[in-house]
């Protein structure tokens, strides 16, 4: 079996599945945030439940309109606090614990690898980079989940995918993904999981196997992630909240197909409007002035992004007539970036600095985008209307790419600084 299929296997207690098979999995973490908690609670409600399967091993995180930014979301927070005081959850992140979800839980030793996760938000696939099953459920699923401890779920088949090659500079996780993306398409892995590995994938950071993992469902994937190795033990024996068991892929394991790419002489990457799979080079993007530059979200807003960035500002002055938006995407990057001067760096360049939220990448606010505005962002999705208004432009890329094009005002690649 694979990585996946023995992770599932365990969670169902058989000593063995196969692709297309349904079955029910007993759950190691679940989360949601406070657009879907709401939901949840409500559906909760409804089904007359009296009490949580597990204090522990539910996480709500407030990180969308954080801090609230009407009255609307200030309600949706309001719930998910008193759901949580009621039932005596052990994580509730109030504001100033909390962070971007698939940026704190990982770092708060939460999710582990081997282990099967599900949260009310699509890029819960974030964890799969230390090894774990996570992904993506509705609402009600999540409700019936707090309620039981379970959820059912169909065996995805497995596509490996290999990296070989030396990665050149500049080029990171979130190129890779997005290579693999622009190759495959947004459909290309659609209810697969997705197994990097490779020379390349092996060289890369734990903060650059989670953008990888982050993004699998931009490929339509119901799942991704990484063999444990050294990299993941030490992040994860840091961190770790409750004993772990890691599962590695048999020798014969079985997979629908294996992609190879030589990374050797890929380039920065940008996915133009309106699809991540519409994948060209920074460099050939030529005269393509943006108004606005977004560092941060759940894919690119740890301390080695905005270190990235920060190498590129520092001491220099981003163009006239660009907005930059930083958001650090938890509390303790927040203050690692203040204690190394990052966020000094960034804010002397022009750049303003927001508290950790997922704030403009799904046109939230602390960014939102107005009519025919263009913006480059480190986030995950660059739909139509994703970041504000139905007539702006979204572009993403990687922490090097953005700082470049914050720096010039057209996208630029940071190997032409």
């Amino acid at each position: 079996m694979t990585i996946t299929e023995k992770i599932l296997a365990r969670g169902a207690g058989l000593k063995q599945v196969s692709p297309g098979e349904l079955i029910t999995v007993k759950l190691d973490f679940i989360l949601a945030n406070d657009i879907t908690a709401p939901p949840a609670i409500a559906a909760f409600r409804n089904a007359g439940a009296k009490q949580v399967y597990n204090r522990e091993r539910i996480a709500l995180v407030p990180d969308h309109f954080t801090p609230n930014k009407d009255i609307r979301s200030a309600q949706q927070v309001k719930e998910m606090r008193l759901f949580a005081k009621e039932f005596g959850l052990r994580y509730f992140f109030e504001i100033g614990q909390a962070g971007i979800e698939h940026a704190l839980l990982p770092e708060a030793g939460l999710v582990l690898p081997g282990e099967i996760i599900i949260g009310a938000d699509s890029h819960t696939c974030t964890y799969g980079a230390l090894g774990a099953f996570a992904t993506g459920v509705g609402s009600t699923d999540l409700a019936a989940a707090m309620i039981t401890g379970e959820t059912w779920l169909k065996v995805p088949p497995t596509i490996r995918v290999r990296y070989d090659g030396r990665l050149p500079q500049w080029v990171g996780g979130k190129d890779l993904i997005l290579h693999l993306i622009g190759q495959i398409g947004v459909d290309g892995a659609l209810y697969r999981a997705l197994e990097f590995c490779g020379e390349a994938v092996e060289a890369l950071s734990m903060e650059n196997r989670l953008t990888m993992a982050n993004m699998v469902i931009e490929a339509g994937a119901k799942n991704g992630l990484f063999e444990v190795d050294g990299k993941t033990m030490q992040y994860v024996r840091e961190r770790a909240k409750r004993s772990y068991k890691i599962i590695e892929a048999d020798d014969d394991a079985d997979y629908e197909k294996e992609l190879h790419y030589d990374v050797s002489t890929l380039e920065p990457l940008v996915a133009c409007p309106h699809l991540p799979s519409n994948v060209m080079p920074a460099g050939s993007l030529k005269d393509v002035k943006v108004d606005q530059v977004v560092l941060g979200s759940c894919t690119n807003g740890r301390i080695e992004d905005l270190r990235v960035a920060a190498s590129l500002l520092d001491g220099e002055q981003i163009a006239p007539g660009v907005r930059m938006i930083v958001l650090p995407a938890t509390r303790d990057i927040y203050l690692q970036a203040l204690k190394e001067g990052v966020l000094e760096s960034l804010v002397r360049a022009g750049a303003v600095v927001s508290t950790p939220t997922c704030g403009p990448c799904l046109g939230g606010h602390m960014g939102v985008l107005a009519d025919g505005e263009v913006a480059l962002a480190t986030t995950n999705r660059n739909f139509q209307g994703r970041m504000g208004h139905s007539g702006s432009e979204i572009y993403l890329a990687g922490p090097a790419v953005a700082a470049a094009t914050a720096l010039k005002g057209v996208i630029t690649s940071p190997a032409a600084l």
